[in-house]
């Protein structure tokens, strides 16, 4: 029978849709690569989903988040992607978590429940807690390396984390993984040198903070604000949302 995901089994076939019906992915970050990510994977036939993310929509996301419009400004951003989720496959199940991850948040999810761990946050300190939880239970993880800064959406490459070169966030991460005992990360990552954002205080959040009332981290409490485009962090998350397809069905 034709339903909405049928051009997708007329590839991957009956079994492989079954396997990601019965799949449940937990995505960390739904921002400007995460919200891209579970775009795709639930046009994918992933019908079980786990949002984590602490942040309301702000104006200044409308430029490469996808679901972020004038009409979402101000709501949090789990419960927008929920939304979206659900208008795609009303079937899907979704668990919101509105917080932020860190390793004193991090007992409140059980990482054994996961099929899928995709890592899209942005602070180094989270990304290594979800990586050694994640290495403790045994669930697959893939995890997104800088995205701000540039402008070549061609430049982005999938590799294990020691094999990569070029991003300063990717330097860091095999730093801290190697002293942790960890010996394999599949990340996607550019090679592309990053772009000095230019010094423009009309354009500046450190100035002109616009970020929704209630909203806990305020880009004015960041230490540096990166520039950002449509088309570079969607298809880093369109890129990660492929491989979490392909290997829950098994494709290599």
């Amino acid at each position: 029978m034709l339903n909405q995901f049928s051009r997708t089994e007329l590839l991957l076939g009956s079994q492989a849709m079954d396997k990601l019906s019965k799949a449940r992915v937990a995505v960390f970050g739904i921002g400007g690569v995460g919200g891209f990510v579970v775009e795709a994977l639930v046009r994918s036939g992933i019908a079980n989903f786990d949002l984590i993310d602490d942040d309301k929509v702000c104006l200044t996301n409308i430029n490469r988040q996808i679901i972020a419009t004038r009409k979402t400004i101000g709501r949090p951003k789990v419960e927008v992607m929920k939304e979206r989720i659900l208008e795609i496959n009303p079937k899907a199940s979704v668990n919101m978590h509105q917080c932020f991850f860190l390793s004193e948040t991090a007992n409140q999810f059980d990482f054994s429940e996961y099929d899928y761990v995709v890592d899209a946050i942005d602070t180094i300190s989270g990304k290594i807690e979800l990586v050694v939880r994640c290495e403790e239970k045994a669930v697959p993880i893939i995890s997104s390396m800088g995205a701000g800064n540039k402008l070549d959406p061609t430049r982005f490459e999938v590799a294990d984390i020691y094999e990569t070169s070029v991003c300063p966030l990717a330097k860091v991460m095999r730093k801290e993984l190697r002293e942790r005992g960890i010996k394999k990360l599949k990340v996607v990552y550019s090679k592309e040198p990053a772009i000095k954002p230019l010094e423009d205080s009309e354009s500046s959040c450190k100035i002109n903070c616009v970020c929704p009332p209630g909203t806990e981290r305020k880009c004015s409490s960041k230490r540096q604000i990166p520039g950002s485009v449509s088309f570079v962090p969607s298809v880093a998350g369109l890129i990660i949302a492929g491989e979490v397809i392909k290997d829950i069905v098994g494709i290599r």
